[in-house]
């Protein structure tokens, strides 16, 4: 269970690949200052260019080359350049475009009568063929190429180009299935490679011979040197790029070459082998994240959870299942292959598991994305069969040529026999004429008639030739008809296809116009309503601590003045007067007591100075009593809130406490409060009578609704279980960032 890793040159923003585009530009630009051509380095910059998708820049700097090797008649330099237009064009679809350039490529070329600039022309035309699918014609170009390297006198690029054609020529016949021309073309291109000094050809020459043991061992798994040999081209091929990362063009590769290393030590190796597989596939991740690579992003996902699952953590295999789907969803290029495996990997594990609810989702998930796949296979075997119908016609064609031709030899002989026998006859006649001249007259006129006879066998012949002329121009004029109502047909079907899809990208934009318009909008009324609450509790919070200093200022100032009058006082009078002023003087202590309490409640000086721990502890001390007894639990608590969310938990255990006192009647209070990884968690339950959830409704109490709007404040959840006679459990739970 896998996801397959394939490769797709893309935009890198790793400080690596950047520093990798300046290196070739640096060099580009000591060569224009210096008013050199040099064209492996202008191809070296043109690669970083499309490699980093800078298709302008790109084409500035192929123009501005091409002009330049124009003006020094540079026709070689000319030639090839427009050879890698024409490449470029390709693969951006622009087929036409791709055509002109290739033409110009040729007229150069002949201008510049070269070896190597004709091998480069003839494995462009290889190239641009295998890509439209023809792929014996793309063999016969390539195979042109490698002799034309072979004819040409060495130079600091032939070792290359000769490399490159060796592998365009394995790739080919890797898809034609044919293993042995395969590998033989493979090793061919390490050989050429080794020879040369660039470092981004030696790691794809390795990385070709890794695929390809690769492949080899997964059809012949009894050759275990197979799986060694794949090994031993992905480190090395791993080792280059590491080696020469300022040079090389596309940090992806390393991703790749890591992502296949790690699906080699996994599904290739025995189980001892995972750790391995987990570090090249983690190595991949975050290469893959530098780069925003989906594909490879996905894939690194795929084996991390694959070993996972192997060793039976289904859940975090899940879960890296899931980011290699998310993955995909944010790229705009995915890969349906691998997106097909992630689903069929996730149906696998929760149908193995008893989730046959998400199996089924997925499940349908696959079964629609396959449907779209298997259409587009579809199309391209249709493209396929007209190309193989064009091949059979055109050999049909030659057949009946060679046929007319075979006739007309035919006709030609048959006409020397002819002459023969007439020059027979003369002679005969001339022996007659000798030998019986009282015949002569006869004779003349015997020999009149052939003559007839052979002029009407000749006119017969000349209209059988015209018969048969009009009838090839028939046939012809049909091969036509035919060829333009297919054309016509396959133009109709593109521009409705065309036609579909912009409608269909039309509605999907104004779909995610309306998306973001909502989500601003409920984004904004989030905003407003935090700050309106923020509002509130700073004011309920300000207007407590103020009437708390009123009341201990004002107030206790002038109770304690009192007391001390009272005092003074209860030394001058009698015995019967100071048991009324000591009376006075203990119901003024109980007074600056219960104002202290009261002042406590309204702002806590423990909790400002101490934190929630004391304030709590001194909270529950105070209110217990002969009848009520207040129990406080901290479990694993690190002091890690910020005071205003210390002072919102504290008013909701005070705001929880006060309803248990006022309303439940209760002689026991557990006030328990949890702090785990991400969140904290507070418990405050009673034993006290309780009430029906469904009967009483909380969102019309006041106290009630200010536990609900601190909790809302610091993003929490709140959660209430009360059963009659029983007791009441209140849970809240928030977040600790």
């Amino acid at each position: 269970m896998g996801i397959a890793v394939v490769v797709v040159c893309t935009l890198s923003t790793s400080s690596a690949y950047a520093q990798s585009l300046q290196y070739w530009e640096k060099q580009y630009k000591a060569i224009q200052d210096k008013n050199k051509a040099q064209s492996n380095i202008v191809i070296s910059y043109l690669s970083a260019l499309y490699a980093n998708k800078e298709f302008e820049q790109a084409e500035r700097v192929l123009t501005r080359s091409i002009d330049t090797a124009l003006k020094s008649e540079n026709y070689s330099d000319v030639s090839i350049l427009y050879c890698i237009q024409a490449m470029n064009l390709r693969i951006m679809e622009n087929t036409i475009g791709a055509e002109k350039s290739l033409d110009l490529a040729k007229q150069y070329s002949i201008k510049a009568n070269d070896a190597e600039t004709k091998g480069y022309l003839a494995y462009s035309e290889g190239w641009l063929s295998s890509r439209n699918g023809y792929h014996e014609k793309a063999v016969e170009y390539i195979i042109t190429a490698i002799k034309h390297y072979e004819s040409a006198p060495n130079s600091n690029t032939l070792n290359k180009r000769k490399s490159v054609a060796n592998s365009e020529l394995s790739v080919i016949y890797n898809r034609l299935g044919e293993e042995e021309l395969n590998e033989k073309y493979a090793k061919a291109s390490l050989s050429y490679a080794l020879l040369q000094h660039e470092p981004q050809t030696k790691f794809s020459a390795f990385m070709q011979m890794g695929n390809l043991y690769d492949r080899l061992y997964s059809t012949h798994p009894d050759h275990v040197n197979y799986r060694d040999l794949s090994e031993r081209y992905f480190l090395q091929s791993i080792d280059i790029f590491n080696q020469n990362k300022e040079v090389m063009y596309n940090l992806s590769d390393l991703s790749f070459a890591n992502n296949n290393l790690a699906s080699l030590y996994l599904y290739s190796f025995p189980d001892t082998y995972r750790c391995k597989a987990l570090e090249y596939a983690k190595k991949a991740n975050a290469i893959a994240l530098k780069t925003q690579r989906a594909d490879h992003i996905a894939s690194s996902y795929g084996i991390i959870s694959s070993v996972y699952l192997a060793e039976g953590d289904a859940k975090r295999a899940i879960s890296y299942l899931l980011e290699a789907k998310q993955a995909l969803e944010k790229s705009s290029i995915a890969d349906r292959n691998i997106e097909l495996n992630i689903y069929e990997s996730l149906v696998e594990i929760y149908a193995e598991y008893g989730n046959y609810k998400e199996a089924f989702h997925y499940q349908q998930e696959y079964l629609e994305l396959f449907k779209k796949l298997y259409n587009q296979d579809k199309l391209e075997i249709v493209r396929k069969l007209e190309a193989q119908f064009d091949k059979e016609r055109q050999q049909q064609r030659l057949v009946k040529l060679q046929y007319e031709s075979e006739k007309n030899k035919q006709q030609i002989a048959l006409m020397h026999v002819l002459a023969q026998q007439r020059e027979q006859l003369l002679s005969n006649l001339k022996l007659i004429e000798e030998n019986q001249r009282s015949r002569l007259k006869f004779s003349e006129l015997e020999a009149q008639k052939n003559a007839q006879q052979l002029r009407l066998s000749q006119l017969e012949t000349e209209q059988k030739n015209k018969d048969l002329l009009t009838y090839k121009s028939i046939v012809a004029y049909k091969d036509k008809l035919n060829t333009f109502y297919v054309a016509s047909m396959i133009f109709f079907i593109v521009v409705v296809l065309l036609l579909l899809y912009a409608y269909r990208q039309r509605l999907r934009t104004m779909k995610q116009r309306d998306t973001l318009h909502h989500l601003a909008i409920e984004k904004e009324k989030q905003n407003s309503k935090i700050s309106t609450l923020t509002a509130l509790l700073q004011g309920q919070e300000q207007e407590r601590g103020r009437l708390a200093r009123d009341l201990h200022d004002g107030l206790g100032g002038l109770l304690s003045g009192t007391k001390l009058h009272l005092t003074q006082l209860n030394k001058k009078v009698g015995e019967s007067a100071q048991e009324g002023l000591n009376k006075s003087v203990e119901q003024i202590d109980a007074a600056v007591t219960e104002l202290r309490k009261v002042a406590h409640n309204l702002m806590p000086d423990l909790l400002v100075n101490y934190g929630l721990k004391e304030a709590l502890d001194e909270f529950g001390i105070r209110m217990s009593n002969e009848t009520l007894d207040i129990h406080i639990e901290f479990l694993s608590y690190t002091s890690s809130l910020s005071q205003d969310k210390q002072l919102l938990v504290y008013r909701i255990i005070q705001e929880l406490v006060n309803n248990a006192i006022k309303h439940a009647e209760a002689s026991q209070i557990i006030i328990q409060l949890v702090e785990e990884e991400h969140e904290i968690i507070v418990t405050v339950e009673d034993d006290g009578k309780g009430f029906d959830t469904n009967k009483l409704d909380l969102k019309k109490s006041a106290g009630f609704h200010n536990i609900q709007s601190r909790i809302q404040f610091m993003k929490g959840t709140l959660a209430v279980h009360s059963e009659e006679n029983i007791g009441t459990s209140v849970e809240f739970k928030f977040p600790k960032k």
